[in-house]
């Protein structure tokens, strides 16, 4: 008699074993089950969360700064503390010329305005940017363009409405074309726009008149200050870079203390990036321990139904033995009952793990970013499966030895 697992009349009397024992099958093949869906879970819930805490900065370029000016806590130079001051054009030319970091920038400034487009109006925020900002808080173009570099140079009287006011000032109407009011002085409308993210650095494109910053500055008779300067870093660069420099360059034209940090503010984006980038580390090393426990959890209970298996069947052991049983052909019994127990249940947990995750992803879909990630990869399906497959054959490997070392005459006298 050769052990096969290819032996029909094997798997049939595995399965009838397995049915002897309902309650305790059933009770073991759940440990697995929910050890499996548990490492599933979490593993495909710590990559659903990353995206939606990514979400966060969707649009935004992830080597994105900034800086705007705070107050002065020392006095300086006849400036008392807690005075401010406002960066200006002539800043962002020096900072653009010294600073060793920078790739594409734009000076911001917004300003509230009234806005009316026939009997509609709406009171909002008109944002000044150059056409570089595009490349840095990334739009999204629902109709026609952005502002572009000839925009700017010349002044035109365009605007891109935000897909909110141009909601509440057109309604299904199309805007392009078409001229709104903005505090007297009409624009004529180039595109509607949006941004992907939560956040924001000043007022959010959706609900924003975004006008050329020269074109804010002359019709608004706003001179050259600025709110803020933002700007990307160059590949291998970190905005930070620019720090020292651009801190230098404020507290000389602006008399303020070299040793005042809170008066030159900044942000880097990169470093928000590298601390998601640690935080979903560690939850991805945590979801993986505590699933990992649970799979363990899981196939110890096999292990020690396997045991309670081996001692129960003793004596039809020693029986098998003396007819001709080879101890190959034990240690194939019990294995097999081990191994189909835990890919059974394994690959259910598994099926159940990936229904939920897709469930999640589909109550978490929005229509321009999609789904979050609650995904659990075919790859990491069938590692979790084969990892089971592996443990669960351990597990059977000592009751299996057990029961091969036991003599015929021995396990005939068991009771």
């Amino acid at each position: 008699m050769r052990p096969t697992i290819f032996d029909i009349e094997n798997w049939s009397e595995i399965g009838a074993t397995l049915a002897r024992n309902k309650t305790r099958t059933f009770l073991t093949a759940f440990g697995i089950f929910w050890g499996t869906a548990m490492l599933a879970m979490l593993w495909g819930g710590a990559n659903g969360f990353e995206g939606i805490m990514r979400r966060n900065f969707a649009g935004f370029s992830t080597n994105l700064g900034a800086c705007f000016p705070g107050s002065r806590s020392i006095s300086y130079k006849g400036y008392n503390k807690g005075s401010y001051y406002s960066m200006t054009m002539q800043d962002v030319e020096a900072i653009r010329r010294v600073a060793p970091a920078i790739e594409s920038s734009s000076p911001m400034v917004n300003i509230s305005v009234n806005a009316a487009y026939g009997m509609r109006s709406k009171a909002g925020y008109a944002l000044g940017v150059e056409s570089d900002y595009a490349k840095i808080l990334i739009p999204v173009i629902s109709e026609g363009r952005f502002i572009n570099a000839a925009d700017v140079s010349g002044k035109k009287k365009v605007v891109v409405l935000g897909r909110n006011v141009a909601n509440e000032l057109f309604g299904g109407e199309s805007p392009l074309g078409k001229f709104i009011n903005l505090n007297g002085v009409y624009f004529m409308c180039i595109g509607v726009a949006s941004q992907l993210s939560d956040a924001s650095i000043g007022n959010r494109i959706d609900d924003s008149y975004v006008l050329p910053i020269t074109t804010l500055r002359n019709a608004f008779n706003y001179g050259n200050k600025i709110h803020f300067f933002v700007y990307t870093a160059p590949q291998g660069k970190s905005p930070s870079d620019n720090n020292k420099v651009i801190r230098r360059i404020l507290s000389v034209a602006h008399s303020i203390d070299p040793a005042d940090e809170r008066a030159v503010q900044f942000m880097d984006i990169s470093e928000m990036f590298k601390m998601v980038d640690g935080l979903f580390l560690g939850l991805g090393i945590l979801a993986l321990f505590v699933g990992f426990g649970s799979l363990m959890a899981g196939i110890i209970g096999v292990g020690n139904i396997m045991w309670i298996v081996v001692k129960e069947r003793t004596h039809e052991f020693g029986i098998r033995r003396a007819i001709g049983a080879t101890p190959a052909n034990i240690t194939v019994q019990v294995l097999s009952e081990s191994v189909m127990l835990t890919l059974i249940a394994g690959t259910a947990g598994v099926c159940f793990a990936a229904l939920v995750l897709g469930i999640a992803d589909k109550m978490t879909m929005q229509p321009v970013l999609g789904p979050a990630g609650f995904q659990l990869a075919f790859a990491t399906a069938v590692g979790i499966v084969a990892a089971f497959f592996v443990l669960g054959s351990i597990a059977g490997t000592l009751p299996a030895v057990k029961a091969m070392k036991i003599k015929p005459i021995e396990a005939i006298r068991d009771k």
